[in-house]
């Protein structure tokens, strides 16, 4: 397989992109070449930052929901806690209603 010459503008959008983002591999993806290709550009690239960061290190993309979301967020959680909590208790009644039934019925 014939490998293919990138030009070097094009080698350093994609690492400026990938140190933006913090994640080499959806850089690759988006772009449609091998996460290898675009680690070796940067391994051979002089960008300081990257020299300096651990391999390990990572970053990640944080959705924060303005004040009107987080609110509607909680509202929901609350009801979906009461709805549980109302479920465990008809769960709860019912095990109880089946074990008067049947004593020697196991539930659980």
């Amino acid at each position: 397989m014939k490998s293919k010459r990138y030009p070097k503008e094009f080698k350093d959008q994609l690492i400026q992109e990938a140190q933006e983002i913090g994640n080499v591999l959806q850089v690759a993806k988006r772009h449609e070449i091998s996460p290898k290709t675009l680690y070796g550009w940067i391994s051979q690239s002089k960008h300081k930052a990257w020299q300096h960061t651990n391999g390990e290190a990572k970053k990640t993309a944080v959705y924060i929901p303005s004040n009107q979301e987080f609110k509607q967020l909680e509202k929901e959680n609350d009801k979906l806690k009461k709805l549980l909590g109302e479920k465990d208790l008809e769960i709860a009644i019912m095990r109880d209603l089946i074990k008067k039934k049947n004593p020697g019925f196991q539930t659980g």
